[in-house]
């Protein structure tokens, strides 16, 4: 699973964890090769050209579990260069690859294609290749976490097929420019597939061709940016139900696709969606891709992320495979899967980041929906101790935030010490109204756009007029967790931040002899306060996520 961590829980990936940080904290800088650069990196033969649009065409093969096909890119040039640079990881291959009718010298090393265009790449212009490729792409071992194509079959011994890609590349089996910083403004994904099965891709399905063997030919168009990762491939012997939800930006198409024998309790379970719709619109504003429509369909593996595609296997029960993360109960009140990988389409599918080790972005905003989603419906104490009881999941075995340019991300903490982070966030805004703004704030702001986490930094302390760059410094970008130390005599009180970070210095809530009283600790430095009262107990508030120790 490379290190990324991306759908956890403390059963299913405590072992995994363990010897995850044993190796990220031997790796540094220097560990890493020439292929992770070229992935990982704006190179030279990516920066000069801009992607506009993918035509994507394939070809699924059961005798032997193929794929091919031709991916048209139409780019446009900002700097007239002569040599692009895309991507696919073998054992797939590009066969050939033509401009204007003219077949092109291609260079392979490892996954990155290096093609020499003919044509004299002029500023401005528009133009398009056609990559043709085919091969057996990579299996997935172990979907969603490590990447490729899962070929499995349904309990009627039927196809049952889908592709997850996260972290490890789209370019697992498709030709694209595999980094997270330049998406296409739409794109067109045409799958032909055996007789009797349905795929299942991104976006709107504009038709559906028979062929004289029988194939079909499903073509789904895609009119918003769209990542890489979130770019999927279901085939199966699906059926389809469909409802409209009425949201802040009118009627939303959402559209199911389950197995045959699954219909009735997908009509059940499925119910959780016009639920998250509604708490989500309120806490981030309107979902945001209602040209496309919003789906849910149903993949042999746990469920991802995927656009306007949304991915589901939890077994039609509440919970995590009908475990409550939290250990409180709440977690036990929604569908997991849903709830989660739909918070995506704010957090990952509008909001991207440009680089993976900001992946903190995506899975931080998201593991926090979760406590929010359980606020909207069963209030604020539920959602509050939804959060706080994640804090079991937490490692602190290695900073979120990963090493850039070379594909790496940063520990699966990003969950939900991520979400603890902003939890406590939202105690220093203190206004529970303007937190929800900001929140809005975030998705209209960088409406479908790609960031980075300085942006994201920023946009908050501008937002918030607070310095938060000790407060990110502290749960990004170190393991450790700020301990307020404290000690009392009679009516005075000291105390100071320790385990911190320089500069650290967040206020606190704290209850002193159960009433409440806010302090301005700094880090290192002792301060005193004089209280009208003999303290006799003094404990922080729970909604932080800092330690507490008495000194005596």
């Amino acid at each position: 699973m490379k290190l990324i961590l991306r759908k956890y829980t403390k059963w299913s990936v405590r072992f995994l964890l363990m010897f995850g940080s044993t190796v990220a904290f031997a790796q540094n800088s220097s560990s890493f090769t020439r292929q992770d650069t070229l992935r990982g990196s704006i190179t030279p033969e990516r920066v000069w050209w801009d992607l506009e649009h993918y035509d994507l065409q394939m070809q699924v093969n059961l005798q032997d579990n193929t794929m091919q096909g031709v991916n048209h890119i139409s780019y446009k040039v900002l700097e007239p260069r002569q040599v692009m640079q895309i991507d696919l990881q073998p054992p797939m291959q590009i066969t050939e690859v033509v401009q204007n009718g003219t077949k092109l010298k291609v260079r392979q090393d490892g996954n990155a294609w290096f093609v020499t265009l003919q044509k004299k790449q002029e500023q401005g212009a528009q133009e398009t290749v056609e990559v043709h490729y085919g091969g057996k792409p990579q299996v997935s071992i172990n979907p969603p976490w490590s990447g490729g194509v899962t070929w499995q079959k349904d309990a009627n011994g039927k196809p049952f097929i889908a592709t997850s890609v996260q972290g490890d590349g789209a370019s697992l089996f498709w030709p694209n420019k595999d980094h997270m910083y330049d998406e296409p403004d739409s794109m067109m994904i045409r799958v032909r597939v055996p007789q009797g099965l349905i795929n299942v891709s991104n976006g709107r399905l504009r038709k559906t061709e028979t062929h004289p063997d029988g194939t079909q030919t499903f073509h789904w168009a895609v009119t918003n940016p769209i990542n890489n990762y979130g770019v999927n491939v279901n085939i199966a012997n699906y059926v389809h139900f469909s409802e409209e939800y009425i949201g802040e930006k009118g009627k939303l198409d959402c559209s199911y696709y389950v197995l045959r024998y699954n219909l009735e309790k997908a009509k059940k379970q499925f119910k959780d969606v016009p639920r998250m719709l509604k708490a989500f619109e309120h806490w981030f504003g309107p979902y945001p891709f209602y040209e496309d429509g919003f789906k849910l369909v149903e993949v042999p593996y746990l469920g991802m992320e995927h656009q306007s595609s949304v991915t589901y296997g939890n077994k039609y029960q509440n919970g995590y495979l009908g475990r409550d993360l939290s250990g409180t109960g709440w977690g036990l009140k929604f569908d997991f899967i849903i709830i989660h990988e739909s918070g995506h389409e704010w957090f990952a599918n509008n909001i991207t980041y440009k680089d993976i080790a900001d992946m903190w972005i995506h899975e931080s905003f998201t593991a926090y929906s979760e406590n929010l989603f359980v606020e909207y419906y069963y209030g604020k104490k539920a959602g509050s101790g939804y959060v706080i009881g994640t804090r079991q999941n937490i490692m602190n075995d290695r900073p979120i935030i990963g090493f850039y340019n070379v594909n790496h991300s940063g520990s699966g903490d990003m969950y939900y010490k991520g979400a603890n982070m902003l939890h406590t966030l939202r105690q220093l805004v203190n206004n529970d109204e303007k937190w929800r703004q900001v929140l809005r704030g975030l998705n209209k702001d960088f409406y479908h756009q790609t960031v980075t986490t300085q942006q994201i930094e920023s946009y908050l302390s501008q937002q918030l007029q607070i310095d938060l760059k000790s407060f990110f410094d502290q749960y990004l970008r170190d393991t450790k967790v700020p301990v307020l130390e404290y000690r009392f005599a009679g009516k005075k009180l000291f105390y100071r931040w320790a385990n911190s970070v320089q500069g650290f210095s967040i206020p606190v809530k704290v209850w002193v002899n159960q009433k409440e009283q806010w302090l301005q600790p700094v880090t290192g430095t002792w301060k005193e306060a004089k209280l009208p009262i003999t303290i006799k107990s003094l404990t922080v508030d729970e909604n932080f996520y800092v330690g507490e120790k008495r000194i005596k």
